[in-house]
């Protein structure tokens, strides 16, 4: 039954004679048929909030109730591909209606005519379970995608498609459950607020790894983990996510520009292209899934993009996949949650911002882990949000909520990156609560005295910051040689190793192996030094061995000439336990 619109305040839309209206259905609004979702029922009247401009709505326009939540459709084709917030693709739009979009547009999340190559997993007559896989389809050069059984069906596998080159729309499966029959196709739908079932949470105990020293080595972020990333403008936020989004040994990336700058969009879509993943060589987006709402987009959109981005990610988890969701920002996401509640009259909370902001960031966050799923297997999905505090101010109500839920602080430091130090983590105000449940996988998988060093760097740094703090007062020539020794280490552990650049080549990214080799360098460089200290060499004496712009090269040195490079630093090292031993 339709109803009819009886008042538009903005992107918020009141529509009277829905029969049975219920919360969150989508409903199609007047004559262009604009996508909305109810958010409010008084009475006889459905509230809606409708995705895209209502420029030129009238009242009196009809509205349809579609019966069905906001969803997004799940299949082969979603890899390498660009949508907006409501999972439209922009490519598809551009084609049709050109650089300027009008209101209304209907173009299909997945292409219907594209024919993909089935191959089946099983035969017919067996009994299968809810998320087993039946089939699967090569969709591009790193991804294979498992075709499942539904989450909530099981049952007799009735009928299986030959292999064969097959639609999404075409029925590759019947499927037999108590004499009744569901066809099973290519392509299946989902609500993109409700989460994906999974057969238990695992704890976090194998990292995510990155490439970026700063963050594997100091404060790692657990696969299946939530990380925050709050810094002011021009902090590195972006920076740091297209970082983790092409470096990370995630299988597949979901990165959502969620109320972005147009610009800093328009780069991830010309870059990402042109990037090739370090461990294939293959296109990055072979693996990459890109969603894009800029800030001048509809403001109702923002606030469901992350719920598409999440939704997703957990597709490619429930097939066994390591996903990585990269929100860049949920401050945005929050600013479209305080513009809507606003107009829906609701009571504001700190800030203007809803009462409930809290409980949606919490729910986001609580959709990441690494899971055992429905058909035994394991997948992963991981969540990195940056969030944009006004004024780098990470009291504000965004920054709080989101560090109550998260349990990895990167804190961005506009200091540092003015200073040209990227990442511009700060190593002080920074935390990681994974550490101590990822020691186990270094230890056995890296080496033994990973943590030790980890945490002797870290104590390195920390003390620099005390003793700058006493240069302030005395002057660098008044302090003690051991003083002067850890300023000493902590510059290298500061420039030559925290510090990376992303537009070279080879200190773009540093393997696991490579960081511990380089952590283990310094930190018996200072031994040795503290060492011949112990025995009153004077420091003049042990800096003229020339090790410093040595250890500086390290970063741009490949893996393969790292070995031979380390070698000649470690003759330096005797060098300096040889001034240690002279009388």
């Amino acid at each position: 039954m339709e109803g009819k619109i009886i008042g538009i305040s903005g992107s918020v839309v009141t529509v009277s004679g829905l029969e049975d209206p219920k919360m969150n259905n989508i409903v199609f609004i007047g004559g262009n048929e604009l996508v909305g979702e109810i958010v409010k029922i008084e009475g006889e009247n459905a509230i809606i909030q409708v995705y895209e401009d209502t420029s030129g709505l009238r009242i009196g326009e009809k509205a349809v109730d579609s019966n069905e939540p906001l969803s997004v459709e799940l299949g082969p084709g979603l890899i390498g591909s660009i949508f907006d917030g409501i999972q439209r693709p922009l490519d598809k739009i551009l084609d049709k209606e050109g650089t300027f979009i009008s209101s209304g547009v209907k173009v299909n999340s997945l292409d219907r005519e594209k024919k993909w190559h089935f191959k089946p997993k099983v035969e017919e007559g067996k009994i299968v379970e809810p998320g087993e896989e039946i089939g699967e389809v090569k969709e591009t050069s790193l991804i294979k995608h498992k075709v499942l059984v539904p989450a909530n069906k099981k049952g007799v596998i009735k009928k299986i498609a030959e292999e064969g080159d097959y639609t999404i729309e075409e029925n590759i499966a019947i499927l037999e459950d108590n004499n009744k029959t569901e066809e099973i196709k290519l392509m299946t739908r989902w609500p993109v607020r409700t989460a994906r079932p999974v057969k238990e949470k695992l704890s976090p105990n194998i990292p995510l790894l990155t490439g970026q020293r700063v963050i594997d080595t100091m404060f790692p972020v657990a696969m299946g983990g939530t990380a925050a990333v709050p810094g002011p403008f021009g902090s590195g936020k972006t920076v740091i996510q297209h970082q983790l989004a092409k470096w990370s040994d995630a299988d597949v990336i979901v990165y959502v520009g969620c109320g972005e700058r147009g610009n800093e969009m328009t780069e991830i879509l010309a870059t990402f292209p042109e990037l090739k993943d370090p461990k294939s060589g293959k296109p990055l987006m072979d693996r990459t899934i890109l969603i894009a709402n800029t800030s001048n987009m509809p403001v109702a959109a923002r606030e469901a993009s992350i719920y598409t981005g999440i939704t997703l990610a957990e597709y490619y988890r429930d097939m066994g996949y390591s996903v990585a969701v990269m929100a860049d920002s949920t401050s945005r996401w929050a600013e479209a949650l305080r513009e809507l509640s606003g107009r829906l009259e609701e009571m504001p909370g700190e800030e203007g911002y809803p009462a409930y902001l809290g409980r949606r960031v919490g729910e986001f966050y609580e959709r990441a882990g690494r899971a055992r799923i429905l058909s035994g297997k394991i997948g992963a999905a991981t969540i990195i949000g940056a969030v944009s505090p006004p004024g780098g101010d990470i009291s504000e109500p965004v920054s709080q909520n989101t560090l109550r839920v998260t349990r990895v602080f990167w804190a961005l430091d506009a200091s540092l990156a003015n200073a040209r130090h990227f990442p511009s983590i700060n190593w002080l105000n920074s935390y990681s609560l994974y550490t101590d449940g990822l020691n186990q996988w270094y230890r056995k998988n890296i080496a033994e005295d990973w943590p030790e060093l980890r945490n002797k760097s870290l104590a390195t740094l920390q003390k620099e910051a005390e003793i700058n703090e006493i240069v302030q007062l005395v002057g660098y020539d008044a302090l003690p040689e051991s003083d002067k020794l850890i300023l000493d280490v902590a510059k290298m552990l500061r420039e030559d190793y925290l510090q990376q650049n992303a537009f070279d080549d080879i200190d773009t990214y540093a393997s696991v192996n490579k960081q511990y080799k380089m952590l283990k360098l310094i930190n018996q460089v200072f031994d040795a030094e503290k060492a011949a200290l112990d025995r009153n060499v004077p420091i003049e004496k042990i800096q003229s061995v020339q090790i410093k712009p040595k250890i500086a090269r390290l970063r741009y040195t490949s893996e393969e000439e790292l070995d031979g490079k380390l070698k000649e630093i470690e003759k330096d090292i005797e060098e300096i336990k040889k001034i240690n031993a002279e009388k």
